[in-house]
């Protein structure tokens, strides 16, 4: 009678834990080092060379006739802005109409206005009373019409001399603000072309207008894509307001600096100053579409998350089953 032989089952020894080594990464001391030496040469620059005379720019920096410059600067943007973006948006929808006139009006006011440089519309608005000591307005062609039929027509309702209407604040405006409106309805139809078609399909099963599609259903959505770029326009057009002084504007607030220097005969102090005020106005400018942007990517946002969650759950799942086996 055989006795049974009692076996022992044999464990898999458990494998020890990885030593990992983090890798170094000489490159980026050196680089670190490289910018902590050049910020520290900057700074002392900036201290200790007289040239930029700090004490002169705490002297005129936030003098009336300076802090009334950048009041213009802002109601500048703000204004150029406003009117850019409304018409922008008009001209974006003209240039998505399957009319080919529309579109072909869109198309050719966006070549123009983005192939001429700004400077030169400004120089140009400046100067219109050229072509028109007054602007009439009434029927057209009366005139001709008269001569046609013999008789004397006064078809003019009403005119204004160009010198009192295009002042230099009101050129400089409108050279902004028409300027703007093509790169903004460059913007603004990449935007809507960025929502699904899908979205104008259900729209129209739905007996929704064009209309009615475009503005509660399109631009809602394409706001996330039309606000980033929208923001960097507005900072773009502040800096850009400088250029009025071509018109001229004299109370803008790059001239009335460069005015200080030249009348001091300390022109780099004032050029100084100018990067100051535009700093700080382009950092506010900065922070409002940080929080724009925030406010319009929430729900991308929460469905990116809701996508990683989700992913991560299907990982979850697919290690335990195969753990299971």
């Amino acid at each position: 009678m055989s006795t049974p032989v009692a076996t022992e089952t044999s464990q898999p020894a458990r494998p020890e834990a990885i030593q990992a080594v983090p890798v170094r990464h000489p490159g980026r001391w050196v680089a670190t080092a490289v910018v902590v030496l050049l910020a520290a040469m900057f700074i002392h620059m900036l201290a200790t060379n007289n040239a930029f005379g700090w004490s002169f720019i705490g002297d005129y920096i936030f003098s009336k006739p300076v802090v009334n410059g950048a009041k213009t600067a802002i109601v500048l943007t703000i204004l150029a802005m406003a009117i850019g973006v409304s018409l922008g948006v008009v001209i974006a929808v003209m240039r998505l109409s399957p009319n080919p006139i529309l579109s072909g009006t869109a198309f050719l006011y966006t070549w123009f206005f983005r192939a001429v440089p700004r400077i030169v519309l400004l120089v140009l608005f400046g100067n219109l009373g050229i072509l028109y000591a007054r602007f009439e307005f009434g029927l057209p062609f009366d005139r001709q019409l008269g001569d046609l039929m013999g008789i004397d027509i006064n078809g003019r309702i009403f005119g204004v001399d160009a010198r009192t209407l295009l002042t230099g604040f009101v050129a400089g405006l409108f050279g902004l603000a028409l300027s703007e409106a093509a790169y903004m309805a460059e913007i603004v139809r990449a935007g809507i072309q960025s929502i699904d078609p899908g979205q104008t399909e259900a729209a129209s099963a739905l007996g929704m207008s064009r209309g009615q599609t475009t503005r509660r259903i399109v631009l809602p959505q394409a706001m996330r894509v039309i606000v980033p770029p929208t923001g960097n326009e507005t900072i773009a057009m502040l800096k850009d307001t400088a250029l009025v002084a071509y018109v001229p504007v004299s109370n803008e607030l790059f001239f009335q600096l460069q005015a200080i220097g030249n009348r001091t005969f300390r022109p780099f102090p004032m050029l100084v100053a100018a990067c100051i005020w535009y700093l700080a106005l382009t950092s506010v400018l900065m922070v409002g579409q940080y929080f724009l942007e925030k406010r319009f990517s929430r729900g991308v946002q929460q469905q990116a998350r809701s996508r990683t969650r989700w992913r991560m759950l299907n990982i979850t799942a697919g290690h335990g089953k195969g753990g299971g086996g």
